[in-house]
């Protein structure tokens, strides 16, 4: 058998997937910022009127409520976030715990004020696959401040399961000057 004939055409056993991306020009977004309460702004998101941040587009996941200290995300994982072991990275649960957790905070913020991780503690309960289906990662602020403030978050798969958990500290400072 001659070496040509042994090797395999790329398209006939390929398992390639894509998956492209695509996200709006934040800027708008991030210069309206500062002229909005933190609340206000997240809201504007969820109605559409400014983007959700291209992070968001990347890990398919969206910002679909937010009230005074809560901030709810729903995420699709999908195979692209899958591990060498074959079931989702923890960094992606961890980037979405760490987002519900800031945006948590965020709905506290005054007009001016925005945020940043400065600690997060992740606790992950059972693996999340692809079939897991929609995770939902609600925020809730155990502790607002001028600051430093202090949330917890708590990621639930289809059925309603807790997948992993969440505290975060935020640095609070002023923004726009």
């Amino acid at each position: 058998m001659s070496d040509a004939a042994s090797e395999e055409s790329p398209t006939e056993h390929s398992t390639e997937r894509i998956r492209t991306v695509t996200w709006e020009d934040p800027a708008p977004g991030v210069a309206r910022m500062p002229t909005m309460t933190g609340l206000e702004y997240l809201r504007s998101m969820i109605r559409g009127e400014l983007p959700q941040p291209p992070i968001a587009e990347l890990m398919r996941m969206t910002l679909v409520a937010a009230d005074p200290g809560t901030a709810t995300f729903v995420c699709e994982p999908d195979e692209s976030h899958y591990n060498p072991i074959g079931t989702v990275h923890g960094g992606f649960l961890c980037t979405v715990l760490d987002s519900a957790l800031g945006c948590a905070v965020q709905t506290t913020l005054a007009q001016g004020q925005g945020y940043t991780s400065i600690e997060i503690n992740v606790n992950y309960l059972r693996p999340v696959y692809a079939h897991s289906g929609t995770l939902t990662c609600t925020a809730t602020v155990s502790k607002p401040g001028s600051r430093v403030a202090f949330a917890d978050a708590v990621i639930a798969d289809a059925t309603g399961k807790p997948v992993a958990t969440a505290t975060g500290s935020l640095l609070v400072f002023p923004i726009g000057d």
